[in-house]
């Protein structure tokens, strides 16, 4: 992935991740989700036609689109109010091909830090999957820690090291980045019992799944089903 999108990407994920614990509106998260959203459809098609069938370049171009189509759902989700199920079951299939470049880039690539960073992913678009495809609401605090923490861990962090070429992918490196990993999935579900930071003005006083639902969200005719925030 460019380091350039990655440093978005771990942009985005930090406000998604802020949304499901409460402190940003949907409405106002849904921007960066479509600025992001674009920039992870155009960049890869770029790419793919300037691949001229070089099998790297296009296996670098193809995860772009996973994000790409993620936050534009996303950002669609959040302006017009739609159900949060379509984004669940999307992010289902992410996590699978997660895991499947996570592994290419242990065997193909011999890239063991991005290795980890893909499975890392894997595990966050799973819990996307749980929390919006399943709907288990009793996730949504412990997703936003995860998604707030793990942005950074493995996008931030890793587009800066790129961009000031010092990034160095070794088997000690990642194996910390995995320890770091399980860490901060179990400090999630500790910090995620507690439930959400806070609850926005717009989002109170709408049931049991307020958390997931953006300002202009509520919907009288199905009475006050969640919505997509990811």
């Amino acid at each position: 992935m460019g380091s350039v999108g990655l440093l978005y990407v771990g942009a985005v994920l930090f406000i998604n991740g802020l949304m499901l614990l409460g402190l940003v509106p949907g409405k106002a998260a849904a921007p960066m989700n479509f600025f992001v959203g674009i920039m992870q459809v155009v960049f890869p098609t770029i790419l793919l036609v300037q691949a001229e069938g070089d099998p790297a370049a296009i296996l670098a171009a193809s995860g772009l689109y996973l994000f790409g189509f993620t936050y534009l759902y996303v950002g669609l989700n959040l302006t017009f109010g739609l159900d949060g199920e379509g984004v669940g079951w999307f992010s289902l299939f992410v996590a699978a091909i997660a895991v499947v470049m996570g592994i290419l880039q242990f065997t193909v690539v011999a890239d063991p830090v991005f290795g980890v960073i893909w499975l890392l992913w894997a595990v966050l678009w799973f819990m996307f999957f749980l929390l919006l495809g399943l709907r288990r609401e009793s996730l949504t605090a412990a997703t936003g820690w995860f998604t707030a923490i793990i942005a950074h861990l493995t996008a931030t962090i890793p587009a800066v090291l790129l961009l000031m070429g010092e990034y160095r992918s070794t088997w000690t490196w990642a194996t910390i980045l995995a320890v770091a990993g399980v860490v901060v999935l179990v400090l999630s579900f500790l910090l995620g019992r507690r439930g959400p930071l806070r609850t926005p003005p717009e989002l109170q006083d709408t049931g049991p799944d307020h958390t997931l639902r953006g300002p202009a969200d509520s919907d009288p005719r199905d009475g006050g089903r969640r919505r997509a925030a990811v």
